[in-house]
């Protein structure tokens, strides 16, 4: 059996093994709607309206949800397209004139770690806060 019979394979497996399961993500977690706001997990809900609060008492200003930082263009190499990098934390705002990124993570993939490393280097002047990080 080659790869593709194989992915294919289990692609069937997961599909008939649990036929009236509702899909999840890739960590298990639960989706969670808030004032209309859709949000990837509990944990990322209940520190929006965390900030939320902190807001209304003016300890923080201009929340911004999954704001976009490029990390490197995308680009041609020998005759095929890389797309760019982009990485995507869950909150922005400000704190006594700093600009604070925050990542709620249950979870620290490979992926992140690497986003976070390039984000980190091109942005020195950010804090950033990571909350509930199991690894």
């Amino acid at each position: 059996m080659n790869s593709k019979e194989y992915r294919e394979l289990a692609r069937k497996t997961r599909r008939t093994s649990k036929p009236n399961a509702k899909p999840t993500n890739k960590h298990g977690n639960k989706k969670v709607e808030i004032n209309g706001i859709k949000f990837d997990s509990k944990m990322e809900g209940k520190r929006y309206r965390e900030l939320k609060l902190l807001e209304r008492a003016g300890h923080i200003t201009e929340i911004e949800l999954q704001p976009e930082y490029l990390l490197q263009e995308g680009f041609r190499y020998d005759g095929k397209a890389y797309r760019s990098i982009k990485y995507t934390p869950d909150f922005r705002y400000k704190k006594d004139g700093d600009i604070v990124v925050e990542e709620v993570k249950g979870f620290a993939d490979t992926s992140y770690k690497i986003r976070k490393r390039l984000f980190l280097f091109q942005n020195p002047n950010v804090v950033f806060v990571e909350l509930n990080l199991k690894s």
